[in-house]
């Protein structure tokens, strides 16, 4: 393996070095297009030579390590799932060049005719997903927990919402996220894709779906990716719905041998509460893209997910000070204005 260095020249240069790499690996003439940003600072094209498309990444060195991407991507697809390949590696220039699993996403497919059929092709995949072993993940600890949530406090009340957090309110939220992970931790540990949702799930002809952004993989609860497909920043469907859902996985897995048999009610309060963790998280990152990146386009989401949190946070013990406070401070309001 060559070491990472830091080459980040600008977009255009780069660009030009994706060009002068595809020639050292292609033969035939090629054409590059731009296939997806994401929220990170990879950028991906799509090459198009003869009959045939690749994809390649473009993840700045001294910004983005792709080595766990490659470590997770070579592993899922020995565990049969359907993941990029991966074909060529330049670690020094931070390239990768990959199989092209389409452009198609579950967002662009999902209604209420596909849903049942993908949402089964998604669950069958998460449970294949869960039962790899992939050496040395992180853990999903109650430090990463916080820290995610705490991206709530800094960029959704303090920047985005320019609220004052004074002694009191930095108090109330310390108390929300203690209760939250408390929950959290109990949960049986997985692999955990930690981004399983429809704009990484890409509708294949065959061994559906194809699985994307799987890089900050961790070891954590069971319910993450669960909530992350069924409560989707992106696309929502009705809580009747989506419990239904949430309990034949339960039976899955347990059949599975991946979790021990327990109630609903146990089951759906640690889907919800995992939920309210992700979500906060989920406001903060779409806050801090704005703010920091000038990505502003994640902000129309962020009133969808925080109708999730108020929503649910109604509904358990352990999330009645964090209800309050959306109530106390017109979340819902401020974010609908």
């Amino acid at each position: 393996m060559l070491a990472i260095t830091a080459w980040n020249p600008t977009p255009v240069l780069r660009k030009q070095a994706i060009k002068d790499w595809l020639h050292t690996l292609i033969d035939d003439e090629f054409e590059l297009t731009p296939a997806s940003e994401d929220a990170s600072f990879r950028r991906y094209f799509r090459v198009t030579f003869q009959d045939e498309t690749r994809i390649v990444m473009d993840a700045p060195p001294d910004k983005e390590d792709v080595t766990p991407f490659i470590h997770i991507a070579q592993r899922l697809e020995q565990h049969g799932l359907h993941v990029p390949h991966i074909y060529e590696i330049d670690l020094e220039q931070g390239f990768l060049l990959l199989s092209d699993l389409g452009s198609t996403s579950y967002l662009s497919e999902l209604n209420d005719d596909t849903v049942d059929t993908l949402y089964g092709s998604a669950l069958q995949a998460l449970l294949k997903i869960q039962d790899t072993s992939v050496a040395e993940l992180p853990l999903y600890n109650e430090e990463l927990l916080h820290r995610e949530m705490d991206l709530f406090r800094e960029w959704f009340l303090g920047e985005h919402l320019d609220l004052q957090l004074d002694r009191l309110l930095n108090a109330r939220m310390e108390t929300i996220y203690e209760d939250l992970i408390a929950v959290v931790l109990q949960q049986p540990r997985v692999f955990v894709h930690r981004d399983y949702h429809s704009r990484n799930l890409m509708v294949c002809p065959d061994n559906n779906p194809g699985i994307i952004d799987f890089q900050d993989a961790v070891i954590g609860p069971i319910t993450y990716d669960l909530v992350s497909l069924l409560r989707d920043c992106y696309i929502d469907w009705p809580r009747s719905r989506v419990e239904a859902w949430a309990l034949s996985y339960r039976d899955q897995a347990v059949a599975a041998g991946l979790m021990n048999a327990c109630s609903d009610e146990q089951f759906l309060r640690w889907f919800d509460l995992m939920g309210v963790q992700r979500h906060l998280k989920a406001i903060g990152i779409f806050a801090r893209l704005n703010h920091r990146d000038g990505k502003p386009g994640y902000l129309n989401d962020i009133p969808r997910i925080l109708a999730y949190v108020h929503e649910v946070s109604s509904r358990h013990p352990e999330t009645e000070e964090l209800y309050a406070l959306i109530q106390e401070l017109r979340l819902i309001e401020r974010v609908q204005a």
